[in-house]
């Protein structure tokens, strides 16, 4: 059994044996064919590195056509446009001359506007192709240079082409160089340029404000607001932007502003000459302290009228033609700039009037005329730093303020200086002979009056608000409008009672004080009381410091000037037994009531003045009921003693005292003369003091009736 194994072994081993001679026979034959497959490759390697030695020479020559093509081709297409570029600018030259011959010819406005707008795009279609020009022509002419030493260096032409080449260079550089500057500045653009200049001259001449002289009289009849209107048409405006665009981009934006401001400025001041403005001559305080009040005022109203125009209308119209025109340009605020330099001049006109007139003398009638200044300044005063805005504004702005300040400075000193004057001249004046109002009183109230009336009163107040923040610094409390200019009245009217109170103590007549007080007194509350100046001061302050004082010395001035006349009757009769004395003792009564009743009417005809129609007729009225009935009671009581004797009947003593009161007097050659009190200022108010004068006859004397 262990001999099957061992055999079985074997066999297996010789069949093992049997393959790996076959696996060995495989592999000498395997080799054999690797070393013939060797051989091969090295004859192809060897045939390879020959090929490569003959293609390198052509590998080279074609590398170097290669950077050839693409430097000249680098060069050649830059050149290319260059030349159509200056193709171009030939043929826009052309283009230009031949727009230049029909717009010379062409008559219509409308058409001629449409010729000139493609005359300013043919310009600027010059300047695009010239500005080209310009840009590529350095950078073409260092490229071809390149070219050319390339060339010279690689030797890929022959002799004749280098020399062309470099002469054709040369040339292009001398052209260059002399060329295309003067194709800017010296050409047909600098030509075209400059009748672009004159076309913008010309069509800023040609846009003219429109009416303003008769604009002014339609405004002084409706009193309507100006109204604002464009100076050119929209295609004269659209050529003039292009034109001022077409001069910036050629460097001519100086030219263009220069000549924009001066013509604006003539056509603005051309149309404020129309207004007939030769007030604005005359502009020094020195000057104007010279012109007659109706002038001056004259003056003053129609500066009010012109500066609110000129910056309602002219200005605004002028600022957005500015800005029409000049607001596209790279400098974006230059049309503001422009504006301004418009307008400085003639403001400049209107501003030295205005302070001329706030620093001239401080006459109490310009107090009106500063503060319709003054008013009509704060009522423009938000739309003027509207229209002179930013930066450039900032100087007219100023100066604006700088006339406002004044205004207020000037008004206060002419109000508080009225005061003064008033009390002022309480010495060395007389005062009326004759008891009437005087004139400064008269004056003074009606100068009041007009001053609380609401034109006047609300700037005033302005004005002494200002002055007190001035005075008392921006952070104080000030007080009211109202109570503002109360007080300030309130201080003219107690100088004007120290006034009256001064004057009344000059009389050396004992009843004219009383005729004086009552006169002015009454004068005063009745020509203020239900006006601005009344309500102002209260019914009850009025009342109590004119009314009162009139009635009281109207009760003084009856009783010393009519009392003595009753008085006569009132006297104790002496021998009431012996009738013929009685007798003669009441004719002797009656005659001296009549001659004191004549000396009586005598002082008023000839020294005592009421020119209060009113007040004449109350006091005609009181007088008639104090003298009267007792004249009457006395020759009723003593008719049996005077019949058959002629005397005055009570009917003809009541005209007599009414003739009294009739505002007679009496000439030198003895005839009654009328006298006519009138009031040449506005503003009489009637009223009846009968029966306030009575309340005072009662709680005074039961005999007199005033």
């Amino acid at each position: 059994m262990a001999t099957n194994e061992v055999d079985s072994t074997l066999l297996k081993l010789e069949s093992a044996c049997s393959d790996l001679r076959t696996l060995l026979q495989s592999s000498a034959q395997m080799g054999k064919a690797l070393e013939e497959m060797e051989n091969k490759f090295d004859y192809i390697d060897e045939s390879l590195s020959t090929a490569a030695k003959r293609v390198a020479p052509l590998q080279s020559l074609a590398m170097a056509a290669k950077a050839l093509e693409t430097r000249i081709n680098r060069a050649v297409s830059p050149a290319l446009d260059l030349l159509h570029s200056f193709k171009l600018s030939e043929s826009f030259q052309h283009k230009l001359i031949e727009l230049s011959d029909k717009l010379s010819i062409e008559k219509n406005p409308r058409k001629r506007l449409k010729k000139l707008l493609k005359y300013v795009q043919c310009v600027d279609q010059l300047t695009e192709a010239i500005n080209l020009i310009g840009r590529d022509s350095e950078p073409v002419i260092q490229k071809l240079q390149e070219v050319v030493e390339f060339l010279s260096r690689t030797k890929a032409t022959d002799r004749y082409q280098m020399e062309r080449l470099k002469e054709a260079l040369s040339t292009l550089r001398a052209l260059y160089a002399s060329e295309v500057d003067a194709m800017k500045f010296d050409g047909l653009l600098d030509e075209a340029l400059l009748n672009l200049q004159d076309e913008f001259e010309i069509m800023l001449q040609q846009m003219k404000h429109q009416n303003i002289g008769e604009q002014q009289a339609d405004e002084e009849a409706d009193q309507q607001v100006p109204v604002v209107s464009d100076l050119g048409t929209e295609m004269q405006v659209q050529i003039l932007k292009r034109i001022a665009e077409t001069l910036a981009a050629n460097d001519c934006l100086d030219i263009c502003i220069d000549i924009f401001v001066k013509a604006r400025y003539r056509r603005a001041a051309k149309a404020l000459m129309r207004l007939n403005p030769d007030y604005l001559r005359t502009y020094t305080p020195e000057e104007i302290d010279g012109m007659e009040w109706e002038s001056l005022e004259t003056a003053i109203s129609l500066w009010i009228q012109h500066f609110e125009l000129a910056l309602t209308t002219v200005f605004v119209s002028e600022k957005k033609l500015c800005k029409q025109v000049l607001g596209g340009l790279p400098e974006v605020l230059i049309w503001l700039e422009c504006f301004v330099k418009i307008a400085d001049k003639i403001m400049a006109v209107f501003f030295r009037f205005g302070e001329g007139v706030a620093r001239s003398n401080r006459e109490p009638q310009k107090l009106f005329k500063l503060l319709e200044m003054f008013d009509s300044l704060e009522k423009l005063k938000l739309e003027f730093t509207e229209i002179f805005e930013g930066e450039s504004g900032a100087d007219i702005c100023n100066r604006f303020r700088e006339l406002e300040k004044l205004l207020v400075h000037a008004s206060s000193k002419v109000f508080w200086e009225f005061g003064l004057q008033i009390e002022g001249t309480s010495d060395g004046f007389a005062p009326p002979q004759d008891g009437s109002v005087p004139k400064l009183v008269r004056y003074a109230v009606n100068y009041l009056k007009y001053l609380t009336t609401e034109t006047y009163s609300a700037p005033m107040a302005k004005v002494l608000r200002t002055e007190q923040i001035w005075n008392a610094g921006i952070l104080s409390k000030p007080e009211t409008d109202e109570s503002l200019l109360k007080d300030a009245i309130s201080n003219i009217m107690e100088a004007l009672q120290r006034h009256i109170e001064s004057k009344s103590s000059s009389y050396k007549d004992k009843i004219l004080p009383h005729i004086f007080v009552m006169n002015t007194y009454w004068y005063i509350y009745m020509r203020s009381r239900n006006t601005e100046l009344g309500n102002l001061l209260g019914e009850q302050y009025m009342k109590q410091k004119y009314k009162s004082v009139a009635e009281e010395s109207a009760y003084m001035y009856q009783w010393q000037s009519w009392g003595p006349l009753v008085r006569l009757f009132e006297k104790e009769e002496s021998e009431e037994g012996d009738t013929k004395v009685t007798a003669a003792f009441v004719r002797g009564k009656l005659e001296a009531f009549l001659k004191c009743f004549d000396e009586i009417t005598q002082r008023h005809a000839g020294g005592y003045s009421i020119p209060d129609a009113d007040l004449r007729a109350q006091l005609r009225g009181a007088t008639v009921e104090l003298v009267v009935p007792v004249y009457s009671e006395f020759l009723n009581t003593h008719s049996a003693l005077l019949r058959g004797k002629s005397y005055v009947s009570p009917e003809s003593l009541q005209g007599l005292v009414g003739q009294v009161f009739n505002g007679t007097d009496r000439s030198g050659n003895g005839r009654l003369k009328r006298r006519d009190f009138k009031d040449k200022l506005p503003g009489r108010n009637s009223v009846s003091v009968e029966g306030e004068l009575k309340n005072l006859r009662r709680s005074r004397s039961k005999s007199i009736d005033l």
